[in-house]
């Protein structure tokens, strides 16, 4: 699995495209649902764009804790999914929401403070982690394997 993150209009849909080109994509910024069972695909390489909205949605509906226990869940289903058939490969995009002034609405903080325990939940289950900042990767966790 591959975590890509960084800030708002930074360049991480292209860098995307241009690294994984012909995968398929999910995308939260246009509405669509965070698909949970990726069975339901026939892709073997999918983009999940705006992991931070699909958090936004499940922190309005349960707790944080609850939410995050979630999360979990579904990503270890990611795993199992791309472990279950060589080629496989899933993209998560998310932009880094974490930064800067905390907010004040208390259901603005549970959302940030469940994305940013979403993305260490993530960061240590992906493979590999890039940031990009204007367009520019910076890698924060290699692939070591053969696949790069």
């Amino acid at each position: 699995m591959h975590f890509v993150t960084g800030g708002a209009f930074n360049g991480k849909q292209a860098w995307v495209k241009g690294k994984y080109p012909g995968s398929e994509w999910i995308s939260a910024y246009k509405g669509e649902p965070l698909v949970e069972d990726l069975n339901t695909l026939s892709s073997t390489s999918i983009v999940l764009e705006g992991l931070e909205i699909w958090l936004k949605e499940h922190s309005a509906e349960m707790t944080v804790n609850e939410a995050r226990n979630y999360f979990v869940n579904v990503l270890n289903g990611y795993i199992d999914w791309e472990n279950s058939a060589q080629n496989r490969k899933i993209i998560i995009i998310g932009t880094d929401i974490t930064k800067g002034i905390v907010p004040i609405d208390k259901n603005d903080r549970n959302w940030r403070d469940l994305t940013g325990w979403a993305y260490q939940d993530l960061s240590t289950r992906c493979s590999h982690v890039d940031v990009i900042w204007y367009g520019i990767n910076q890698t924060i966790k290699p692939c070591h394997s053969k696949e790069k």
